[in-house]
Formats: structure tokens, C-alpha cells, sequence
């Protein structure tokens, strides 16, 4: 035994070959956490003692390789300053550099996922041999930096600044062939022949076969590419990777090809230093902050889903009540996760429509290689299509998904009550209408919840799980259990009135109302917004819902919250849709709508549509800035976001911030709304609030905004 830790264990196999074994205790997998940081410092240590080692290999005991640095510890440690962080990185890498430096020939066998700080262990190796089941990438800028273990300085070297800067800028994980194909790794293999593998290239590195040092010099010198092919490399890099990522939004990518345009031509101590100093300037934006907050919310999400099913019943069979493109979408969710599912409607050509729903999903699939014919018609063999409830007696769930009346659905829902075992749960696909009014018409109402899914359903991650007055825990628990059976993220809320995410988007829609009264253009809101970081603005968004939907949806919410969702003057939403402009369904709304030459709507402008809002438009026409654009229509929504919270309708400003960012597409690097109004400041806040008042009840700061301005509090732990 060279080393042994309850991380990492240095153990002599044969002929002087030694294996690092990474195996965290306890642990589900293997991870750089300041435990393990610590130790692989020391197993180094001994390394460097062991006479009679000859070579090594890198492996792993878990199922995954190495999943990457602790994200849980990045909270503590961002908050450090940019120097403080620095030094912190730079200490860490003094290891990995010992350990390339090591006087022998290394090996990484890759049997799993090798992620962020996980693929730079195995950069420090002087080959690379990778199980054809595993993947491997550098994903850090997905969490606001850039990798800082050393893998800017040698993927660079070891695959070209082209290719690293891809690998870097979009984060996307490499499967075997392609990372093989890329020289990322040197050998695939099957994973039972992996480690031996392993060895022998060991093996053939001792025998002087394989000249190792030659591997590991180049990536101790500057990268050999003439200053012109660099400016090539670097310009051609940044015109892909600034058209896919704003750097005004997201920077990591911006500050990571920074960093490597100063090291490329350093040594790599010197370049690490660099990385180092770009990686903690990176750490310290507030993007980082939002995304590293994502990612933890995002864990603390699927956590609370599997405690929320703890008491769900087995799912063996659904169905789906309605066909057409809702009940399409979700028969499709459902039977691609797995799930055998019946979907019925009343009318054949619906479940011609649902079924050709499904089956142009998975088609589309087929088309780009992720699907063979075969496994689609297995796919399409689990959707069940029929006219008559005979099948419905083994059902275990139910998702009611027809028309968004509640009369409808009151029928349909205790039509089939009747019909199936008592304990099968019923679950209504509505977005606004309440499960505790639904619930009045059923005989078992504890065993009937809220499943509401968004448009497209095999897109859109969310699914609110919505929880009536008389639902019961297996109920609730059995509906997120099958949500996540479907490849969902559920959040489970409590009812009211367009319960979490409508709540919330109404009063947005409201504030974007009331611009347009008062004399802003809807054209120039939509930019204001989609430069603040939404993927539509707010016209663009109702003409994608439907006015339609938008005007009923904006009724419910009147009713519900007159004080601040009852407007006293007719809006412009309300006045197209009288006008007969329903959005994208009938080609024209805000904008008109035209088909492009992939069959997709484009928008264009409609100068019909401002002769129509002169109609409702103030007399006295206000100028907005930008500024006044985002700060009235984000303190609309971030309010109603707070309420909810005071409320008891969503439990935590995780699950908050989740369901806005994956149900309505609130710009994931400001974390959410309840992070936008943490990094904005409290009181900063509240003061913006008090400065909008007079607009009415929704831009008054809630109860809750002024206790915690008060008490110095944040919704997240600044600690």
C-alpha cells in the first residue's frame, strides 16, 4: 500500500505498475471536495517517495469516473475575494502538477462520466483510455466559470485552441468515439477490458514502445501554432461561440478564451497562473453566482421530488383523457420514458391528431440519429388509442387533458371516476382552473391533484404538481412520482388561482399592459426583455400562449386577485383578441405571423396592430427607458412571486426560482426572481417598489419584501 485515505487509495498491482483508485466513502460518487483535494495532495506525496514505482494508472470504483469539483463548496468559497480565490485554485493545482511531473509513465482508465475537474485528472496523464460507455467534458461554463484544474491550459495543447475552445465554450460532454476522434483520449475499449488496457499501455510506455515523455512535453511548452494560425484559430472560435452566447449575459466563455489567448504562448506554470486568475474573475460575476445557485436548486428540486413520493403508489399503466397535441405530447412523454399509456378521446380524428403528434416526435428523432424505426414503433406501441373507457380498469393514474372548461372537466372527471379501481388516481391538466372546485364533483377527492404540464410537453421540463384541499399525500405522492417516470421536474404547489407560474406571469402580463397604455411600443418592450435575458418578450410570448388563452387566464386571475390583477381599463391583450388575433394559432396577434423556409411562424410587424392599440393608448403618450421597461414589468412579476411565498402556494425560493426558470424561461443566469431581488439588494429593492406604488396594488413591495429588508435577511444564505 503506497497511500491509503477513505478518497483515494495508491496500491502496487504488478511489475512496479501502481493504481490511484479513486473511491469516496460514503459517497455515491467521486468528487473534488476539500477532502479529496487533500488527500490526492498527499497521495502525491507518497508517490514521490515510491522508489519502486514504474508507472500508473487512474481508476475508479464507482460507476462514474470522477463527476468534478464539489459545486456544494463553490458557495463558501466564491464569496472569498478574486485574490482569495485565486490562490485557493492555484493551490490545488500544485498537486495536479506534481503529479504530472511525477518520473513516470501515467495512465487514466476512464470507466465513467470524467466532468470538469474529473477530465482534468486525467489531462495530467500522459494517455488516456476510455470505456465506450463513458463521456467526458469540460462543463464549467454552464455553472458561470471556466475549468481551472488546469484543463484551459491542457486541452489546448493536447487537442488544438479550436477544438478546446469548443469543448470549453459550450460544455457539451464527448462520448467515447467523438472524444477519440477529437485526441482527447487515446483508446476506446469495452468496459470489461478496460483496466487492462489500461495497463498495457502502461506497460508498453516502460518498454520505451510509447515515447510518454514526448506526450507530456507538450503540454509543459507553449502551444506550437505560428501567431497567424492562432489569430485564425481564436477569431474563427469567437464568431461561434458570441452568436450562441451573449457575453453581456453569460461571460464564462468570454473570460475562459481571454485567459487562454494570454497563456497560450506561456509555459505551463506560468499558464496556470493565468487560468487562475481568470477562473476567480470569473467566479466573482454574478452570473456565477445565479448559475452555481441553479444548479444546487435544480439538486434540491429532484431531492424534495423523491421525498414527495415516498408514498406513491405503483405505476404500471396511465392514461390520458383528450387527444390532440396536449394529449399527444404527453402520451409521447410518457411511452418514450417507458410507461405503457391509453389515451382517449371521443373523437377518432383527435386520436388521429394525438397519435400523428407522437408520432412526428418520434420521427423527428429517427431523422437525427438518436432513435432507430425500430425502437419508434416500439415507442409507439405502448400509446393504446381508443374511444370507449373498456381498458380503464388496471389504470394506476389518470391526466384528465381536455378542453379548459370547468364544466367539461367536472363531467369527464367524475364520468371516469366511475369507472375505474378506487384507488387510481385522477390528476386535471389544467393551468388555471381550480383542483379544490374540480375536486367537488368526484366521490374520492383525496385521490384527485393538479398535473399541470407545459406546452410543448416534451420540452418543457416543469410539471406543477398542484395539491387541492382534500388530495391526499399518496395522491400527490403518486403524481410526482409519475411526472419524474416521465423525465419531468415536478414542484408540487398548493391551489389557487392559476397556482404557482400563472400567478405569477399575469401580473407581468399586466405591468406590459399598462406600458402600452401609457404609450410605450410593444416592439421595443420585447427587445427591452429579450436583451434582459428572456428567450420572447412579453408580445411575443401572449402570441406563442394564445390571446386567447391569455385573455381567459387574465379572467381567472381578475376574479381571484382583484386588488391587483382587476385592471379598470380595457387592455391592449384583450382588445386584438376581440379583434379576432389569437396569435401564432391564427397568424396574426402583435405580429403577423409567416411560415420560414423550415415550416416554422416567423413574426413580422403589423402596422394593423398599432391602428388598433391607438384605441387604448393614453392621449398623453410617456417615453420609457430601458431601465423604467425592466423595473416595471420584474418588480410585477418578482412581487407575485414573494406572494406566493407568503402564501404557503410554493414552499421555498428554490422551488420558486426553479418553476419561473423552466416553466416560463426567466433568464437562468439571474437564478430566478428571488435571486434577481437578492443580487439587486433588499432595500434596493423596496426602494424600487416604493418608487412604483402609485401604478397600483401589484408594484407595492409584499409584507414579507419590507420584514426582510428589515431583519437584513436575503431568501438566500449569504454565508
Amino acid at each position: 500500500m503506497v497511500y491509503q485515505g477513505n478518497r483515494i487509495t495508491v496500491t502496487m498491482l504488478e511489475d512496479g505498475i501502481a493504481n490511484m483508485q479513486y473511491n469516496a466513502e460514503n459517497e455515491s460518487v467521486n468528487k473534488f471536495d476539500a477532502e479529496t483535494n487533500k488527500q490526492f495532495g498527499e497521495a502525491v506525496s507518497a508517490l514521490e517517495k515510491a522508489d519502486d514505482v514504474k508507472g500508473l494508472i487512474v481508476t475508479s470504483a464507482k460507476g462514474v469516473f470522477i463527476a468534478g469539483a464539489d459545486i456544494t463548496e463553490f458557495v463558501g468559497s466564491f464569496k472569498k475575494s478574486e485574490s482569495e480565490i485565486k490562490d485557493w485554485v492555484v493551490h490545488v493545482n500544485d498537486a495536479f502538477n506534481r503529479f504530472e511531473d511525477l518520473p513516470f509513465p501515467k495512465v487514466a482508465a476512464i470507466n465513467g462520466a470524467a466532468m470538469g475537474g474529473g477530465c482534468e485528472m486525467t489531462l495530467v496523464c500522459e494517455y488516456r483510455v476510455m470505456s465506450d460507455k463513458a463521456i467526458i467534458g469540460l462543463p464549467e461554463t454552464q455553472l458561470g466559470i471556466f475549468p481551472g484544474f488546469g484543463g484551459t491550459v491542457r486541452s489546448t495543447r493536447i487537442i488544438g485552441i479550436d477544438n478546446a475552445l469548443e469543448l470549453i465554450a459550450t460544455g457539451a460532454p464527448k462520448k467515447a468515439l467523438a472524444a477519440l476522434k477529437l485526441g482527447l483520449v487515446d483508446a476506446t475499449v469495452p468496459a470489461d477490458d478496460l483496466q487492462d488496457a489500461a495497463i498495457d499501455l502502461v506497460k508498453k510506455c516502460i518498454s520505451g514502445e510509447l515515447d510518454w515523455k514526448a506526450k507530456r512535453e507538450e503540454k509543459l511548452v507553449p502551444v506550437k501554432l505560428n501567431q497567424l494560425e492562432q489569430a485564425m484559430a481564436f477569431n474563427s472560435a469567437k464568431g461561434m461561440i458570441f452568436a450562441k452566447a451573449n457575453p453581456k449575459q453569460y461571460p464564462a466563455p468570454a473570460l475562459a478564451i481571454a485567459a487562454i489567448e494570454k497563456h497560450v504562448n506561456l509555459p505551463r506554470d506560468k499558464a496556470i497562473e493565468v487560468e487562475a486568475a481568470g477562473f476567480a474573475k470569473a467566479a466573482k460575476t454574478p452570473q456565477a453566482e445565479s448559475l452555481v445557485g441553479l444548479f444546487l436548486n435544480d439538486q434540491l428540486v429532484k431531492k424534495l421530488a423523491k421525498q414527495h413520493s415516498k408514498k406513491a403508489h405503483e405505476i404500471n399503466e396511465a392514461a390520458v383523457l383528450g387527444a390532440g397535441i396536449m394529449g399527444g405530447g404527453i402520451a409521447y412523454q410518457a411511452a418514450s420514458k417507458g410507461l405503457p399509456i391509453i389515451m382517449k378521446d371521443i373523437k377518432s380524428e383527435q386520436l388521429d391528431l394525438g397519435m400523428g403528434e407522437a408520432s412526428k416526435l418520434l420521427g423527428k428523432m429517427v431523422d437525427r440519429g438518436k432513435m432507430t424505426p425500430a425502437k419508434m414503433g416500439e415507442t409507439l406501441s405502448r400509446i393504446r388509442p381508443t374511444l370507449n373507457y373498456g381498458d380503464f380498469a388496471e389504470t394506476d393514474i389518470v391526466i384528465e387533458a381536455v378542453v379548459e372548461n370547468p364544466n367539461v372537466k367536472r363531467a369527464v372527471l367524475k364520468e371516469v371516476e366511475g369507472l375505474v379501481k378506487d384507488d387510481c388516481i385522477l390528476a386535471s391538466n389544467t393551468s388555471t382552473i381550480s383542483i379544490t372546485f374540480l375536486a367537488e364533483a368526484l366521490e374520492r377527492p383525496e385521490n384527485f391533484v393538479g398535473m399541470h404540464f407545459f406546452n410543448p410537453v416534451h420540452r418543457m421540463p416543469l410539471v406543477e404538481v398542484i395539491r387541492g384541499k382534500k388530495s391526499s399525500e399518496e395522491a400527490v405522492a403518486t403524481t410526482v412520482a409519475l411526472a419524474t417516470k416521465m423525465g419531468k421536474v415536478p414542484v408540487v404547489v398548493n391551489d389557487c388561482p392559476g397556482f404557482l407560474v400563472n400567478r405569477v406571469l399575469f401580473p407581468y402580463f399586466g405591468a406590459f399592459d399598462l406600458l402600452l397604455k401609457q404609450g410605450a411600443d410593444f416592439a421595443h418592450v420585447d427587445k427591452v426583455m429579450e436583451k434582459f435575458g428572456w428567450p420572447m418578450g412579453p408580445a411575443y410570448l401572449i402570441d406563442v400562449v394564445g390571446l386567447d388563452t391569455g385573455v381567459h387566464g387574465a379572467e381567472v386571475m381578475a376574479e381571484g386577485f382583484p386588488d391587483r390583477m382587476k385592471p379598470d381599463y380595457k387592455g391592449a391583450i384583450e382588445l386584438l383578441y376581440e379583434n379576432k388575433r389569437l396569435g401564432q394559432k391564427n397568424g396574426v396577434g402583435f405580429y403577423k405571423y409567416e411560415m420560414d423556409k423550415r415550416g416554422k411562424p416567423k413574426k413580422v410587424a403589423d402596422e394593423a396592430t398599432y391602428e388598433l392599440l391607438k384605441t387604448t393608448t393614453d392621449s398623453e403618450k410617456q417615453e420609457f427607458d430601458d431601465q423604467a421597461i425592466i423595473d416595471r414589468t420584474m418588480i410585477a412579476f418578482c412581487n407575485e412571486t414573494v406572494r406566493c411565498l407568503e402564501d404557503n402556494i410554493v414552499s421555498t425560493p428554490s422551488e420558486a426560482d426553479m418553476a419561473m426558470i423552466m416553466g416560463v424561461g426567466f433568464p437562468p443566469f439571474r437564478g430566478g426572481p428571488c435571486r434577481y431581488v437578492d443580487q439587486m439588494g433588499l432595500e434596493n429593492y423596496l426602494a424600487l417598489c416604493e418608487k412604483y406604488a402609485y401604478l397600483g396594488k401589484a408594484y407595492e413591495a409584499p409584507q414579507k419584501i419590507r420584514d426582510m429588508a428589515a431583519a437584513g435577511e436575503t431568501f438566500y444564505a449569504t454565508a
